[in-house]
């Protein structure tokens, strides 16, 4: 698990150590840099799954680089990357990006590329780490990362073998989930594991998505289904059935909104998730109610019980008082979560870290760290 995060000369950080957690939480204003942090990771993961990530094991004829533009990311070329106001070591030569990481078994992982202004992939000069980096969650089959922009409702969604089975990927998008649900349906969760919901219908995968959906959405169930012929798949909605089967009427996502179709993936990764695994969340509470926004602070901190990590980016108050709430409850340990709150001061990005406490009270509250509530009710009331 990682447990501590350096960059340097990486879009908005000069320089940044930002400590992570089973479940860290990267709250602050649009454009202050709480994306790059995910972005960072999905960049070594992106180089990786491209071959060219550069070999960690001595082999100085291995060079390889960033691929700042594929699947995962998008982010330009090397001018894109680099901050504008970079540090340069020793002072006066060219500058150097880098992305490293330290894990709580004491592993450290470094990789720094040299800045080409024009290119969409940098060329490695460095990298440090164990023999066996590739062992590392970032890099094996339990890497999940989800962006802000997922799947919206649609009449159908690709059947890929490759990426929902073979490589149990469920997309950035989220787009291979109902292939993925569709094939790992009547897979067991198995009694007393802290993911499976008290309330639900069986001990299948597709009955544990069912009661948490119905978290979200009160008497929804689904149904994922293959369409014969084409490599497609087909996601249904029920209201009042069980677990989709015996439910007279199904709905289209297209008829349904937009909140369960944008929370499915995010469901299923974290229902699937493990010991190891890595999961990368942007805006979990998009198009969700506020309870089932807090609803999904509980499946998140599940998932770390499951002992999973979980990094996720997040607007939502509803998150943090419900990941303080599974704190207070006893289903989070304090000690496994991470708060930050990311701020401009002028000079670059300021991170604000408050620690919450085993009550589930934050040490601190700085100013802009969710108080708009309060900010707006004052005004009501003056």
């Amino acid at each position: 698990m990682i447990d501590q995060l350096f960059l340097n000369n990486f879009k908005a950080f000069r320089s940044a150590s930002i400590r992570l957690a089973p479940v860290t939480l990267l709250t602050g204003l649009n454009s202050s840099g709480k994306s790059t942090v995910l972005q960072s990771l999905a960049l070594l993961r992106q180089s990786y799954d491209s071959g060219i990530l550069m070999s960690i094991d001595g082999d100085t004829d291995s060079y390889g680089g960033f691929l700042l533009d594929g699947d995962l990311v998008e982010l330009g070329t090397g001018q894109d990357l680099l901050h504008e106001d970079f540090a340069s070591n020793p002072p006066g030569a060219d500058p150097r990006i880098s992305i490293a990481f330290t894990t709580t078994d004491k592993q450290q992982y470094g990789w720094t590329a040299q800045y080409v202004p024009e290119q969409d992939v940098l060329p490695l000069n460095l990298a440090i780490g164990p023999s066996d980096w590739r062992d590392a969650a970032l890099f094996s089959r339990r890497f999940q990362y989800l962006q802000a922009d997922r799947i919206t409702p649609a009449t159908t969604y690709p059947r890929s073998h490759h990426q929902a089975i073979g490589r149990g990927f469920l997309g950035a998008r989220g787009e291979h989930a109902v292939n993925f649900l569709r094939h790992h349906a009547q897979d067991v969760v198995p009694e007393g594991h802290p993911l499976r919901h008290p309330e639900a219908g069986g001990h299948t995968l597709l009955d544990q998505v069912v009661a948490w959906m119905q978290e979200l959405c009160p008497g929804v169930n689904l149904e994922a289904s293959e369409i014969p012929g084409i490599d497609s798949v087909r996601l249904s909605f029920g209201f009042g059935g069980t677990a989709g089967l015996d439910s007279t009427r199904r709905r289209r996502p297209t008829n349904v909104g937009f909140g369960l179709t944008y929370a499915l993936p995010i469901v299923v990764a974290c229902l699937t998730a493990g010991p190891g695994s890595l999961i990368l969340l942007e805006n979990p509470e998009a198009h969700l109610h506020p309870r089932g926004q807090s609803r999904m602070a509980s499946l998140i901190a599940a998932a770390a019980s499951a002992g999973a990590q979980l990094i996720v980016e997040t607007h939502s108050d509803h998150v943090l008082d419900g990941t303080r709430l599974a704190v207070k409850q006893g289903r989070l340990a304090a000690g496994d979560t991470a708060v930050h709150f990311f701020r401009g001061n002028g000079a670059g990005v300021e991170i604000i870290t408050p620690t919450v406490a085993e009550d589930g009270s934050l040490s601190e509250w700085p100013e802009g760290f969710f108080d708009e509530s309060e900010n707006t009710l004052d005004q009501l009331l003056g």
